[in-house]
């Protein structure tokens, strides 16, 4: 089979397209042919070296998959798997033809979604719903920002502040605004020229709102925190900022110079201020499979109602791994990125 091999820390060049012997199916696993796998920013702050969470290189990458199962372990219970479309999490190793998993992984695939849809759906829409439903307990009545709303979690926690009812505001560049306006957000803050913390505090008559989900990082956290309305929620799941540059002294820097520029948050303002603040890390959640199979339920049936529509802004092979990555760290982006074998 073909894999998308990080042979190193480094630029686009360190990703190779490599052959490796098929999978085989252990008792108790399957065997998935992928026919799409979803490309996230932690698969480039891997290759940046600035992923903590990332397997030892050379490695391939890849939480998300959605494919057809074509070989099933003896111990396997449900023999009825085989030749099933599903869609499955992967601890890694998912930017593959293949990839084994066990049957705790796997969901059936919608039937109305394409297999790039599917691959769109765990990393993205599992982050927004905890970011939102689970931790961020978004109510009708309220309020949420959504920052880099044009991204994938951002399009996905759109789609679930808008089930929910709430009013939705967003940052994202001018380029994406009137995609954004069509999918329902109701207030869209140009970040690239203008302040957002001013049109959000200008947007809300200087109230601020009941929660903001921020994958900023650095200096970011402080002004999110700053723009919450009294009983709001500031939920973190990532520092891009301190993604930018190439080069990994350059990297190295960023990520230093984002840590130190975080926030710290004391018990006693938090009491006195009404506010709440909490981190969402979904690579963390691995061992709670339960409660990830209750919440990517919950998706899949909103896929079924149709209020969750995942959206594909562009599809790689695996070849073009590297115009994959810079295409998602240029920000070009509208939604999902995916990887296909060919």
């Amino acid at each position: 089979m073909r894999q998308v091999v990080t042979t190193k820390s480094g630029g686009y060049e360190v990703l190779s397209v490599q052959e490796a012997a098929d999978p085989a199916a252990g008792p108790g696993e399957l065997v998935i042919d992928v026919k799409a796998a979803g490309l996230n920013f932690a698969d480039i702050l891997a290759r940046k070296g600035q992923y903590p969470d990332g397997p030892s290189k050379p490695c391939v990458m890849g939480y998300e998959v959605a494919g057809t199962v074509s070989a099933l372990g003896d111990a396997v219970k449900d023999r009825s798997l085989l030749g099933r479309d599903v869609i499955a999490m992967t601890r890694f190793g998912g930017q593959a033809e293949q990839v084994v998993v066990t049957p705790s992984q796997l969901f059936a695939k919608p039937a109305r979604l394409s297999f790039e849809e599917a691959a769109a759906l765990p990393v993205n829409y599992l982050t927004a719903y905890v970011l939102l439903a689970v931790m961020g307990s978004l109510q009708a009545n309220e309020s949420v920002l959504i920052h880099n709303v044009g991204g994938g979690v951002g399009l996905a926690a759109l789609d679930i502040a808008r089930h929910i009812g709430a009013t939705t505001f967003g940052t994202a560049s001018r380029r994406k605004h009137a995609f954004l306006e069509d999918r329902g957000l109701d207030h869209v803050i140009d970040y690239r020229n203008n302040d957002w913390y001013e049109e959000v505090m200008h947007l809300t008559e200087g109230r601020g709102v009941e929660l903001i989900t921020d994958p900023l990082g650095g200096r970011e956290w402080k002004r999110s925190y700053q723009a919450l309305r009294s009983t709001g929620r500031l939920g973190m799941f990532g520092i891009s900022t301190a993604s930018n540059g190439s080069g990994l002294f350059k990297g190295a820097w960023n990520m230093l110079k984002t840590v130190l520029q975080m926030p710290f948050y004391h018990p006693l303002p938090l009491l006195n201020k009404n506010k709440g603040v909490f981190g969402v890390n979904i690579g963390h959640l691995w061992d709670e499979k339960e409660k990830g199979r209750l919440w990517m339920k919950n998706i899949l049936e909103g896929v079924d109602e149709g209020w969750i529509t995942p959206h594909v802004d562009a599809v790689f092979t695996f070849e073009e791994a590297a115009e994959a990555h810079r295409y998602i760290e240029e920000r070009k982006n509208i939604g999902k990125v995916i990887l296909v074998p060919s």
